[in-house]
């Protein structure tokens, strides 16, 4: 969304605004010329009402919030040109996309989202202007988040789990000949962070898991499953080199975790043996300590050459 779409939002006394609009006199000429900028020194209590602003010279006069810019707000635009030039719509520039989620798990049901996620590869003359280009690009209506090929890179090189999961997602809908050499590479981000990566996150949520149990007496059973997938997911990582999605035998373990059918015990015992399976994995895995940085940054060069 727009950052100056919010304009529902009451803004307290004493932000500094710019007008918008011209300040007329009652004799119809113009008392003070739109730019002005001012104190708010009196907010309305909803947005059909007019705020008072004060000025340098002493003067006062109300505004409503659409005659108004933060001032903050005023000279970002400057620099990034939302206010000169239209919205350029990103979408153009995604080169992959592909279905996450549930659906990509195998643990859908018919009130499912489609969760798509995937990469964007915006023109060198975008990168170079003042403006730039956004990291991420996201639609929550859509259920849709596309991340730049830059941003993306150094989210895998980090072994990111959800970004991992979009390289070895089994439902690919879009996939330039860029990305296809991405994803043929897509090994190179594997190594052994894949093992602090995905159990460092599974044993820090569990923790707020038990807490919830400790004063709410319930958990959100759902992300309860995401959890041990996540393990599962991991454990293969580190031991065969590939990042499952799909879950395979486990669907049904899992959905029956996710409709709260398995006690907290259980789920936890689970997780217990999964620790030790990854421990496991992890002191025998063939994968490098690090991902191949110099591939990852050869790769990123020849795309960004491909967009000049």
């Amino acid at each position: 969304m727009n950052k100056n779409t919010q304009t529902h939002l009451i803004l307290p006394v004493g932000t500094r605004v710019v007008t918008r609009i011209d300040d007329l006199n009652s004799a119809g000429n113009v008392a003070r010329a739109a730019g002005a900028v001012g104190e708010i020194v009196k907010a309305p209590v909803d947005a059909e009402h007019s705020y008072r602003v004060a000025f340098g010279d002493g003067g006062e006069a109300a505004y409503k919030r659409g005659q108004l810019s933060i001032l903050k707000q005023f000279k970002d635009e400057a620099m990034d040109g939302s206010s000169s030039s239209e919205e350029i719509d990103y979408t153009r520039f995604i080169i992959y996309r592909c279905v996450v989620g549930s659906r990509a798990f195998g643990l859908d049901n018919e009130e499912s989202d489609t969760d798509r996620r995937g990469i964007f590869l915006p023109p060198a003359e975008l990168h170079w202007s003042l403006r730039g280009v956004p990291e991420q690009l996201e639609n929550d209506e859509e259920q849709e988040c596309y991340w730049e090929l830059q941003k993306f890179i150094a989210l895998a090189l980090k072994a990111n789990p959800n970004i991992l999961e979009c390289l070895y997602s089994p439902m690919v809908e879009t996939a330039t000949p860029l990305a296809e050499e991405l994803l043929g590479m897509r090994d190179i981000f594997l190594s052994k962070m894949v093992y602090q990566t995905f159990n460092g996150y599974v044993m820090s949520q569990f923790k707020k898991l038990e807490q919830d149990l400790r004063t709410k007496g319930a958990i959100k059973w759902k992300h309860a499953m995401h959890l041990i997938r996540l393990q599962l997911s991991g454990e293969q990582a580190l031991r065969d080199g590939f990042v499952p999605v799909d879950v395979g035998p486990h669907r049904d373990r899992l959905l029956a975790i996710r409709k709260g059918e398995v006690s907290w015990e259980d789920v936890n015992a689970w997780r217990l043996e999964l620790h030790g399976r990854m421990d496991a994995a992890f002191a025998s895995t063939k994968l490098p300590d690090r991902p191949d940085y110099e591939r990852a940054n050869a790769f990123l060069v020849k795309a960004r050459r491909a967009m000049v």
